[in-house]
Formats: structure tokens, C-alpha cells, sequence
């Protein structure tokens, strides 16, 4: 679903040319449940962005169901990522003047081909009854807990039925109990929709969980599992 094929990234800053991913070949499945690892400074943000398509690589192939995205013009990628791929960041990045409902609702209202207002309504609905928010859906943001604010994320980034999900660090906020209550989300969402879940993370129970992890080191692939 997912191919990266000779991916290289490089900034500058200043003068200096500073290579955050150097030739990076992964192939990711359709309805895989991935945890990409590595210290800080290893290339994990990059990856993600790239693959997320927030980012372009400056060599190499991103290729998803096939599609050559690599060289695609703003406008095309905008539609790709709004059709294809969810994103559940660390910090929530919920709407603060919004209600629960609201935030997940909010993908469905952009683009051309909006839902009408019944079953835009019919999605969020059955989005918050499945993190267990149904119950919440008229609080703002700033009446919810952590965990809380992180299962509306989740929703939200749902909204779509996107084939790829996005996650940055989607625990490191969290307490353990919580952050246990959003991984049973995710890979219960991951098996009754198949929905393909790509982590960032530094925490072991992602690992755990993932049937594919990758470890990256100074911008290389320094392992992979699968299972």
C-alpha cells in the first residue's frame, strides 16, 4: 500500500546541510498496525511527514496504493491527504471554541464533496460512541481529560474513513491508563475497518502491539520485525 523507495531528506541550516533520511526503502501493508522507533534526532518526525505527504523528500519515491506522489502539485496532494490519511497528533490540536461534535465534524464540511447534514451527523455519532464520548459530544475541549481529548482526536481523524492514519507520539501525553484505553481504540478501529495505523513513538506497548516495526538510526533503517 505504502513504498518508499531510495528516500533521502536533507536540510540546511546555514551552511550546513544536515541529512535526515539517508535512503530509506520500507514497504508498508494495507491494514498494517506500524510502529516506527528510534532516539531522537533518528529521522522519525521526517519519515512521517513524508509519508503523510506534509513534507516532500528531496530524492526518492513515495508511492501509496501505487500513485507516484513525489512531484504531485499542491492541489493534488491536499486532496490525497484529506481523502486518504487521518493524523492524530500528540498535542490533540482540537478547536478550542468548538464542541466535541463539532471538532470530528469538521473534515466532512471540507472539499467539494461535502456530506449533507444527516449523515455528516451519522458519522460523528457512531465515531463517539465507538471511542465512548457519545456522551460528550456538546463539551468543549477544555472539558475533557486527557484521554479524553486524545479518543476525540482519534475521532476526528476517522471522519474521513481514511485508508491511513497518522499518529505522532499519540500516547506521550497520557497516563498509562489512558494511554492503554486509546491503543485498544486504535487496534480495535485497525481490525473491524482496517484502517492502516503508522506510529511515532517511543513507547514499548506500541512496539508490542505493531505486527511491523521499524527502528531507525541517524536516518537509515537500522531494523525491521514483522510478525
Amino acid at each position: 500500500m505504502i513504498s518508499l523507495g531510495n528516500l533521502y531528506k536533507t536540510y540546511s541550516m546555514g551552511k550546513v546541510a544536515v541529512e535526515a533520511l539517508r535512503g530509506i526503502n520500507l514497504e508498508f501493508s494495507a491494514g498494517g498496525f506500524v510502529s516506527v522507533a528510534g532516539p531522537s534526532g533518528s529521522g522519525k518526525t521526517t519519515l512521517m511527514n513524508i509519508i503523510g505527504l506534509i513534507d516532500s523528500p528531496s530524492g526518492g519515491s513515495v508511492k501509496i496504493d501505487g500513485k507516484e506522489t513525489v512531484g504531485l502539485g499542491r492541489r493534488e496532494l491536499t486532496r490525497l491527504r484529506r481523502e486518504q490519511i487521518g493524523f492524530v497528533f500528540q498535542s490533540f490540536n482540537l478547536l478550542p471554541v468548538l464542541t466535541v461534535f463539532e471538532n470530528v465534524e469538521l473534515p466532512l464540511t471540507i472539499g467539494k464533496k461535502t456530506l449533507s447534514a444527516a449523515a455528516r451527523r451519522e458519522r460523528v455519532e457512531y465515531l463517539l460512541d465507538a471511542v465512548g464520548l457519545g456522551d460528550r459530544k456538546k463539551h468543549t475541549p477544555a472539558e475533557l481529560s486527557g484521554g479524553q481529548q486524545q479518543r476525540a482526536a482519534i475521532a476526528r481523524a476517522l471522519a474521513t474513513r481514511p485508508k491511513i492514519v497518522i499518529a505522532d507520539e499519540p500516547t506521550a501525553n497520557l497516563d498509562s491508563a489512558n494511554g492503554e484505553l486509546v491503543l485498544e481504540l486504535m487496534g480495535k478501529i485497525n481490525r473491524e475497518e482496517g484502517t492502516t495505523f503508522i506510529f511515532s513513538t517511543h513507547d514499548p506497548e506500541i512496539w508490542n502491539m505493531a505486527n511491523h516495526v521499524v527502528f531507525l538510526r541517524d536516518g537509515l533503517v537500522e531494523s525491521e520485525r514483522r510478525r
